[in-house]
């Protein structure tokens, strides 16, 4: 990030801050989803983070550190949108043809592995988001969501075994399934 464009933006520069804002949004938002598991929910998600960082932006003491800075909102507003909760969630979906799960495919595997994450508790996913999506060390994301480096390394150690256990008894259900027709 431009160090100037941070102290523009923090010194109440509107285009500057529109400049950060149009460079982070789409992170901000894939992060937010990936954890989330809802589009709706994660613009909530990120539209008030970028509130959030405009209001407390003049607080912000190291420019050098806006991208962490800025990650850690986004994690207080996820967290806040889950303690929100959803009003309505549609529990009936159209399925087109083309989106049929045929066994074996891509798209079945990608379902699984969705469903394993659904699974994972929110501040699991989050550490695995940070961490494989977004590319995070694991110092950077336990900076990001203000947890110690070692609460980290076990949340992931933990969620990377919840993914291979939820993984393991799809396989399972699918063999019992093919064994009895």
């Amino acid at each position: 990030m431009d160090r100037t464009l941070v102290e523009r933006a923090r010194d109440g520069d509107r285009d500057a801050f529109a400049v950060l804002a149009a460079e982070v949004i789409d992170r901000l938002f894939a992060t937010a989803r990936a954890i989330l598991r809802d589009a709706d929910r994660a613009q909530d998600a990120t539209q008030e983070a970028l509130v959030r960082c405009w209001r407390d932006l003049p607080t912000l003491k190291d420019p050098d550190r806006f991208d962490a800075w800025l990650r850690r909102l986004l994690m207080h507003a996820v967290t806040d949108e889950i303690r929100r909760g959803r009003r309505f969630d549609a529990k009936v979906r159209l399925i087109r043809h083309e989106d049929i799960v045929e066994p074996g495919t891509v798209l079945e595997e990608r379902d699984q592995l969705d469903r394993a994450f659904r699974r994972l508790s929110v501040d699991h996913r989050a550490v695995l988001v940070l961490h494989h999506l977004q590319g995070l060390s694991l110092p950077e994301v336990a900076e990001t969501l203000g947890i110690p480096l070692g609460t980290a390394k076990s949340r992931l150690h933990y969620a990377i075994g919840a993914v291979r256990a939820s993984l393991d008894a799809d396989a399972r259900s699918a063999l019992v399934e093919e064994v009895s027709a």
